[in-house]
């Protein structure tokens, strides 16, 4: 799903860093990435259907740090999941993800879901009540004009069920493609 569109004006750069600030502070709020995003898509009108699908991104797995595993409470031989994903609303692209998950602390049904489907991973994880908890926060030099693809914000985040059981860590970086476009 390529974004094509370098000649789509973004708003006015005041208009863009203060919608940079909004999208982050409205992610590091919710629960659930997916559905702060698809109320994004659709409060911005970004699509005609503001439902999120995730592409899957080809390309070799990530291993897990042990940072990671010690923040999702497994030893170093539990199996773990990865997925990259870039979410779309319509042809918009607003953030890539890398994911990884515990497979044996889903359903077998989210299992094959996740591995079938193009459902984004908070959708199809909305039955677990997950709380997210922010790991860490990024913001890469703030572009004047950032480009469709150009990162606005990177988020690292661990899920865990409603009862405090960490399931999945993943980094996020949101892309310009999130920001409204001006009129032209």
């Amino acid at each position: 799903m390529a974004q094509t569109g370098s000649a789509v004006a973004l708003a006015p750069t005041d208009d863009s860093q203060a919608l940079i600030a909004a999208l982050r502070s409205r992610i590091l709020a919710a629960h659930s990435a997916t559905l702060a995003l698809e109320g994004w898509c659709a409060d911005y009108k970004l699509a005609g259907d503001p439902h999120l699908v995730a592409e899957r991104v080809p390309g070799a797995d990530k291993p897990l740090t042990a940072a990671q595993r010690a923040r999702l409470a497994i030893g170093p031989d539990e199996p773990v999941r990865y997925r990259r994903v870039r979410l779309a609303c319509g042809d918009r692209v607003l953030s890539e993800a890398d994911n990884w998950y515990v497979p044996a602390r889903l359903t077998p049904e989210m299992n094959a879901t996740l591995d079938g489907t193009r459902t984004p991973f908070g959708r199809v994880v909305r039955p677990l009540a997950p709380v997210r908890h922010t790991v860490e926060v990024r913001a890469p030099v703030p572009h004047a004009n950032p480009g469709l693809d150009d990162p606005l914000f990177e988020v690292d985040a661990v899920l865990s069920t409603g009862a405090g059981q960490p399931f999945c860590e993943v980094v996020e970086t949101y892309l310009g493609g999130a920001l409204p476009r001006a009129s032209r």
